[in-house]
């Protein structure tokens, strides 16, 4: 069987691409595949970001005498494994990538300083009126939380030792 790296067109009216296919010799354009080896899109506008090819696959197909078309031969010799044109390929490509757009900050209106300070005197009057309360309320817990606490020290010790032995 005789092969050839050629182009088999995809795509609908007007809006071609191409995926470069290892096939028989004899088979129709759109035939059947051995290997699909990569694609071109002649559409794209960067022109070096319209092939990619997979160099690795490419290289076995020839090695083992396979015969590309005309138009794949210049696309292996630009961007194959030794190509002329792979630097500028990386870089169309990096073009093309799609960037993450960072948030635009929202502002926060600043609350006008007259509303504020009239909320604050009474807030802090009520604050110094319930701080006494809550002091004396923390003083009686924690005498009580405090037998609580030694013993939950000693039942994790005794749990300590009989895991050691």
């Amino acid at each position: 069987m005789s092969v050839r790296i050629r182009l088999k067109r995809m795509g609908r009216t007007h809006r071609p691409f191409y995926r470069v296919c290892a096939m028989d010799k004899r088979a129709p354009r759109n035939g059947r595949v051995i290997e699909e080896l990569g694609y071109y899109d002649p559409m794209v506008k960067e022109t070096d970001a319209r092939a990619i090819l997979q160099q690795e696959r490419i290289d076995y197909w020839l090695g083992v005498g396979a015969q590309p078309s005309d138009k794949v031969a210049v696309l292996i010799k630009k961007y194959g494994t030794n190509g002329t044109h792979l630097e500028e390929q990386r870089a169309a490509l990096d073009r093309l990538k799609i960037k993450p757009v960072a948030p635009t900050p929202v502002a926060v209106p600043l609350p006008s300083e007259e509303t504020p300070a009239a909320e604050e005197a009474p807030a802090a009057e009520a604050a110094a009126e319930e701080a006494p309360a809550a002091e004396a309320a923390a003083e009686e817990a924690p005498a009580e939380e405090a037998p609580a606490a030694e013993a939950a020290a000693e039942e994790t010790e005794e749990s300590k030792s009989e895991g050691a032995e």
